[in-house]
């Protein structure tokens, strides 16, 4: 394949806006179609995104998610969102957008039976679950039969999938990292471009599309305004990244001076009991395994 541009070694794509733009930017040039279908395994030949574009204040706002929402000629409402940073709270972001794809789609007095079908796939740089697989497929399933509820209506085999509209990907990116007899599939590929790697392995990506991606990308860093997007968003992170920190060593400190304060009180009021049973101070720092100085201290305060 072409040489890797030396500007995008390590691949910008983990960051939202690289990844929205790469996937939204060219529509037809079927990027995003060969993407969905390398990781759904089906056939995808047009799909429409619905928020191509990026709003002003998504770069700076915290719950901002620039995922991308498209509807495919199969009949799918399908939502791709990137996640970098573990927020506790995947699952439930999951089961929202899911729901949000099908809550939104009927106007009043349409009928249920034109609603379409809710595909997330959610792209993690984290692990989520705790299975022997990187790419997790969910659908809402049936219970196997309980012996209280059984009975015999001779159905041989009984169905397992409660309804299709709703299917959910998961896609660990660490799990992925870690595989190591990759075949460069063209799931796989489109997996290490988003993933990044060494330029050796790198150099494996040879489908046509994930090729035009990698092109796309150093268009989009070349573009000032892009790159002003995509600074501004990874600026926006490291202030929320910093302010959480320094949160969080308040939060330490805090807790340090307040169990320092709460052994004080009890080491206070250990000695003073301890003197008035008669103990010398000598003998109470030695029971108290503190200096006796620090004993005269604590029996000074009131």
């Amino acid at each position: 394949m072409d040489n890797i541009p030396s500007k995008i070694k390590n691949f910008p794509l983990l960051n939202d806006v690289i990844f929205k733009r790469v996937f939204t930017k060219k529509e037809k040039s079927g990027i995003l179609e060969d993407f969905l279908s390398s990781i759904l395994n089906v056939k995808i030949k047009k799909a429409i995104v619905k928020n191509e574009e990026i709003p002003k204040d998504a770069l700076k706002e915290k719950l901002s998610v620039l995922d991308i929402r498209a509807e495919t000629d199969n009949n799918k409402i399908v939502d791709v969102e990137m996640q970098v940073k573990n927020q506790y709270n995947t699952k439930q972001r999951g089961v929202y957008y899911m729901s949000k794809n099908i809550a939104t789609q009927l106007l009043i007095g349409e009928k249920y039976q034109n609603i379409k079908p809710s595909v997330i796939i959610l792209i993690l740089n984290y692990n989520l679950y705790k299975v022997n697989s990187y790419h997790e497929i969910a659908h809402m399933k049936l219970d196997k039969t309980k012996d209280e509820n059984y009975i015999n209506l001779g159905y041989v085999d009984e169905e397992e999938e409660a309804t299709d509209m709703l299917e959910m990907h998961i896609i660990e990116l660490p799990k992925y990292r870690k595989k190591k007899d990759k075949t460069y599939t063209k799931k796989e590929q489109w997996l290490s471009l988003i993933a990044g790697g060494k330029e050796k392995k790198m150099a494996r990506l040879d489908e046509p599309k994930v090729k035009e991606a990698l092109k796309l990308v150093e268009e989009v860093l070349a573009d000032s305004k892009e790159r002003d997007l995509y600074e501004s968003r990874k600026l926006a992170q490291y202030d929320r990244y910093c302010v959480r920190k320094h949160g969080e060593e308040i939060g330490r400190k805090k807790g340090i001076r307040e169990e320092r304060e709460k052994n004080i009180k009890k080491l206070t009021a250990s000695s003073k009991n301890l003197f008035k049973m008669g103990m010398q101070k000598e003998q109470i720092a030695k029971a108290l395994e503190i200096p006796v100085q620090q004993v005269e201290e604590y029996l000074k305060m009131a």
